[in-house]
């Protein structure tokens, strides 16, 4: 069908994503780890889709990296996930971290993750443990077209909800960027104000 499309980012949701191309806006169902990982609405970028189609539906699926969509494909190998369980899944662990869980057996740590039970993290370490890998030119948890997803990433750690955390530095990173002095930092002095200024507004 197609591979991916690239095009203006015009909206970022929990599990969703606006992307406009020659002028048709596309709503990407997406894994908030893909989200975190693509820049601010207004920034182009380029997502690999999924198209599930039915009898009854048809639904565009969207990801940061082609290691991202393989991970999709294999979650729904297992008895009981189907692309929207898939996608929670997703959007409670980055890929890299799923692997790693799945190589070690770590079977406690998967039962913890949103979506996913006893029964199923069962499943999912018997059908795919030592059966992923993931493309080591590629940064599943983070692109460079993000330039902040390491501040996304320390916020969550800190305890804020992901999306919660993204919105606020989405937020500051536009507030800033209109600012003279701030084009001027390097991107750690960059990153380190975008943080200052959403952890305060997080706090609120």
């Amino acid at each position: 069908m197609f591979n991916s499309i690239t095009g203006i980012i015009t909206g970022k949701f929990p599990q969703k994503l606006l992307l406009e191309n020659n002028g048709i806006e596309w709503d990407l169902i997406c894994p908030d780890t893909s989200l975190d990982v693509f820049p601010p609405a207004g920034n182009e970028v380029k997502v690999y889709t999924y198209l599930q189609h039915s009898d009854v539906l048809m639904s565009l699926y969207g990801f940061a990296s082609d290691s991202d969509r393989q991970l999709f494909f294999d979650l729904m190998k297992v008895d009981g996930i189907g692309p929207k369980a898939a996608v929670k899944i997703m959007s409670s662990i980055t890929s890299r971290d799923l692997v790693n869980v799945l190589e070690n057996g770590d079977l406690a740590a998967l039962e913890k993750v949103p979506g996913v039970g006893k029964k199923t993290a069962g499943k999912i370490l018997l059908q795919l443990k030592g059966k992923l890998s993931l493309d080591n030119s590629v940064s599943v948890s983070k692109q460079k077209s993000s330039q902040y997803g390491d501040v996304v990433t320390a916020l969550v750690d800190m305890g804020y909800e992901r999306v919660k955390a993204l919105e606020a530095v989405e937020k500051i990173s536009c507030e800033l960027s209109k600012e003279t002095d701030f084009s001027e930092k390097n991107t750690a002095e960059k990153e380190d104000a975008v943080f200052r200024r959403a952890l305060l507004f997080l706090a609120r």
